[in-house]
């Protein structure tokens, strides 16, 4: 394999990196890890030329009298290592979504179900903390709204850290839940239906909104919000008039504060419906798995009677519903991540 277009990406990256101010600029991270992952390429190409020619000298022992045995065995574990870095090799080689890296803000909003639907939201907050606590991820609310029964209306918050969003973006669509509600006397089992949707944080620089495109309007807050809540006019509610996009925001005191985070979600909105028009013109089946995150897509059942969760999209299931529930959704997260690398290798 020829490497020499990323050995010299590598040595213009370090170069850059090497510079007395690199590290204050905004795109430092970014060089930084893509040269990692250059380093990364280089050495396993390395890796797999020394075994390549450790196993041409094994072959060519195979035949010898007193050293065949030993050598056909060398063979097969030889092979099967190549095999396993040739893999490794080519997941690296395919070219990742650059917003993976970003952080994800993820809303999860009760849908048809009452009670039992804002109940199953708030476990899939929880579920979704634990995993980001379980794999050195960390959480900031952002929003909620609970109801009264203990549940979520809706929630918002985000996960940041490394490959934040990568983890976490198929995880937009319908989650339907089947069980028998705290509630049901008769035992009979319900289906209720909560909707995520996962969006790559944006920054300043992914696109520009022109301040003549927004209409902001500040009122009073209301609803749940602990102390300042009704005392002052500082909940922030911005519409993106060019796509009729609204936000509101009221769960902190300040109105700076409220419009900051109205601003962040907004914008995180937008880069997602762009990436939803870019979408568009993909093929079907990447489509079919990624999805754009819309509120009417099943993506995904949780039935507690049968203890099953099923992805729709990959036709995958397992067991052990309360594990899952306690944040262990990575053989989820790694089959979807699984398929769409090979659906990137196969396009």
């Amino acid at each position: 394999m020829d490497l020499s277009k990323y050995e010299e990406e590598l040595r213009g990256i370090e170069d850059y990196l090497a510079q007395a101010d690199a590290y204050s600029k905004p795109d430092f991270a970014a060089k930084n890890k893509r040269a990692s992952v250059l380093r990364d390429i280089i050495e396993l190409d390395q890796k797999i030329k020394h075994l390549s020619k450790s196993l041409s000298e094994a072959e060519d022992l195979a035949n010898d009298p007193e050293l065949g045995e030993i050598a056909k065995e060398d063979i097969a574990t030889l092979k099967k290592q190549i095999e396993e870095l040739n893999l490794e090799l080519e997941e690296l080689l395919i070219p990742r979504d650059p917003t993976d890296d970003k952080p994800a803000i993820i809303e999860i909003r009760a849908g048809a179900g009452g009670d039992e639907a804002s109940l199953f939201a708030a476990e899939l907050y929880r579920m979704y903390l634990k995993y980001a606590e379980g794999h050195g991820l960390r959480s900031e609310l952002v929003s909620e709204n609970q109801n009264e029964a203990g549940g979520m209306k809706e929630v918002i918050f985000k996960i940041s850290g490394d490959n934040a969003y990568g983890q976490l973006k198929f995880e937009g669509g319908v989650h339907r839940v089947q069980r028998v509600p705290v509630t049901e006397s008769q035992g009979r089992i319900h289906t209720s239906t909560v909707t995520v949707a996962v969006l790559p944080e944006a920054s300043e620089q992914d696109l520009e909104i022109k301040p003549e495109d927004l209409r902001i309007d500040i009122y009073r807050s209301g609803g749940h919000g602990g102390q300042g809540v009704n005392t002052t006019d500082s909940a922030v509610r911005i519409t993106h008039l060019p796509t009729g996009i609204v936000v509101a925001m009221q769960d902190e005191r300040s109105q700076q504060q409220n419009r900051v985070k109205a601003m962040n979600i907004l914008r995180s909105r937008l880069l997602e419906k762009k990436k939803e028009e870019e979408l568009k013109s993909a093929s079907e089946a990447r489509k079919s798995l990624i999805g754009t995150g819309d509120r009417s897509e099943k993506i995904r059942t949780y039935n507690f009677p049968q203890d099953r969760i099923t992805d729709h999209r990959i036709h995958y299931s397992r067991s052990n519903l309360p594990a899952a529930m306690d944040g262990d959704i990575d053989d989820l997260i790694k089959e979807l991540t699984k398929n769409e690398r090979e659906l990137a290798g196969n396009s």
